[in-house]
């Protein structure tokens, strides 16, 4: 069954986050996910967005979690911690 990451934070340094996507974007795929939505532009219908929003699609629970463990990803991860701020990450299961 499909999970689904849903992310949204505010970036602080943009120059700093801007090495974050190509890199893994790549390890994404290591895992069979597709990046479903991306978006620096959300529409607020209830509450106040923050600035990236992103949907991403993993084939199971395992590989969304083994992804987010990955010790290529750490590095990844530091990165956008220290350049990103009010960050919800969740992890939805799909009908």
């Amino acid at each position: 069954m499909s999970v689904y990451y849903v992310n949204s934070y505010n970036i602080t340094d943009a120059d700093e986050y801007a090495k974050y996507g190509p890199p893994v974007v790549a390890l994404l795929h290591k895992y069979g996910a597709e990046v479903l939505a991306a978006d620096l532009e959300a529409i607020g219908v209830e509450g106040t967005p923050k600035q990236m929003n992103a949907i991403i699609r993993f084939p199971s629970e395992a590989a969304a979690l083994q992804c987010y463990s990955d010790p290529e990803y750490q590095q990844y991860k530091q990165l956008r911690w220290n350049s990103t701020s009010d960050t919800t990450m969740l992890l939805l299961h799909g009908l």
